[in-house]
This record gives structure tokens, C-alpha cells and sequence, in this order.
């Protein structure tokens, strides 16, 4: 797992999994659902919500967007636009051009493979100002049909290395790290799923956050103990999952 660095407040090394967005089709249902799962207050402003937990940025909402409702991991980068190239040339798409934000230069894009990331430059915003703790982000893996195109594509645009797991023996995943050797998270083998980038909270306890999710209208899976602590799969009521986990 992804060693604690709770309070962040300069920007992380290019490659980090750095900011989430969540784009909902009703913004009040979104907030409503999280502050009762996570505790999290929210600042809104122009048809968007920051996601604040103890006052800090962890994730935003958008609202009114026509598409299905979806989490949308950003992964940082010091030329926006030069990252978003490098997508193009190692066989990906962009699906929303480079542009300027609130506080930073972002772009969104799909691997070749299908699955959607952003990219996220800060100027003012650095992203997430608190990771690893309870209620914030803890690590984001992909779930691929097609690993092999998945793995060659991330280590090209962001000279990821990647290494085998020995801790999972029985399943087809691949740590993806940076140059330095931090692991940023990883890529599952899903023969026959879609391709998506999934998002893990840290939770205190796992099995309290799933009862809070199901008291506000989501489905779960059964909270199991694996290698790297209690996990479970939170499905809100609008159809987007996420997976909450309380470590060891």
C-alpha cells in the first residue's frame, strides 16, 4: 500500500493520482450521499462542489453533465499539454481538450484500452490536500480487459516502471511506480469487464462505512479481509462504485 502522507501542500511528483471529480447528473443528491458516507462538507460555486474534509480539498463534484455519472482519477503533471501529447503518441485519446480551471491546467483522456484518466498541472490548486487518512483518497487501480496494452501505455506517457505482486499470486496485477519508487497504484487483468480506473478510500472501519452507505441508499458488497486490510465495494444509488477500505 501507499505510504501515509496525510497533509499535502505543494504539488505531487508527476504520475501521483493528485485530484478526483466525480461528474453527477444532481449535484445535491451527490453531496448529500457523500457528506453521509465520508463526513464531507462542500463549497459550491458555479454549478461544482469541492468535497472539503476538516476544511481541506479532497475530491469535487460537478453537476449537470448529460453523461452517466462517473469518478474521474487526475494524474499530476508539470506541462499539461506536453502529457496530453505523449497520450496521443502512445495510442490514447483525448476526450476533453487542455484548459484552464480554477487554480490549475487540466485535460481528460482514455488509454488505449477505454478507460478515462485526467491530467492535472497545478498553479494555485495543488489537488487533494489530504490522502491516506480516513474519508480521503487511499490509491486507484485499473481494471482492464487488456493489461498488457494497459501497462505499455502507462509506463510510455508517464515512465511509470512496473513491477509483478507477489502478495496477490493468483491474479494478473502489476504495481505501477514511479522513477523514485513510489508505488502510485496498479493494474488488474479484467478479461471480459470494462476498462475503468477504480478509486479506493481509507475508511477507520470498514464495516461502519458500508452500513452508512446502505442507510443512504447504496448496495455493497460483503466487507472482506484481504492482504492489505478490510475492503468492500460501495455502489451509489445513481450506479458509480467505489471501494472503501480501513487498513491494518
Amino acid at each position: 500500500m501507499v505510504l501515509p502522507m496525510p497533509i499535502l501542500t505543494t504539488a505531487q511528483p508527476p504520475g501521483t493520482p493528485t485530484w478526483l471529480t466525480l461528474a453527477t447528473t444532481d449535484l445535491d443528491a451527490a453531496m448529500a450521499f457523500h457528506h453521509a458516507l465520508f463526513s464531507w462538507d462542500f463549497a459550491v460555486s458555479g454549478g461544482a462542489a469541492v468535497c472539503l474534509l476538516d476544511g481541506r480539498p479532497v475530491a469535487a463534484l460537478t453537476g449537470g453533465t448529460p453523461d452517466p455519472p462517473t469518478w474521474t482519477v487526475h494524474f499530476a503533471t508539470e506541462d499539461c499539454a506536453g502529457t496530453a501529447a505523449s497520450v496521443v503518441v502512445a495510442g490514447g485519446r483525448l476526450v476533453a481538450p487542455v484548459r484552464e480551471v480554477d487554480g490549475a491546467t487540466v485535460a481528460e483522456a482514455e488509454d488505449p484500452t477505454g478507460a478515462r484518466f485526467g491530467l492535472w498541472q497545478a498553479r494555485g490548486r495543488i489537488g487533494c490536500e489530504v490522502v491516506n487518512e480516513p474519508n480521503s483518497l487511499v490509491r486507484n487501480d485499473l481494471a482492464t480487459p487488456d493489461a498488457a496494452a494497459a501497462r505499455a501505455f502507462y509506463a510510455e506517457v508517464f515512465d511509470f516502471t512496473l513491477d509483478g505482486n507477489q502478495d496477490l499470486p493468483d491474479f494478473d496485477f502489476t504495481f505501477l511506480r514511479r522513477r523514485d519508487g513510489h508505488e502510485i497504484g496498479g493494474i488488474f487483468a479484467n478479461p471480459g469487464g470494462s476498462p475503468f480506473w477504480n478509486t479506493t478510500f481509507e475508511v477507520a472501519d470498514t464495516d461502519e462505512a458500508v452500513a452508512r452507505a446502505v442507510a443512504a441508499g447504496a448496495t455493497t458488497t460483503a466487507p472482506e479481509d484481504m492482504v492489505y486490510g478490510r475492503i468492500a465495494t460501495v455502489t451509489a444509488p445513481w450506479g458509480t462504485e467505489i471501494s472503501v477500505i480501513a487498513r491494518p
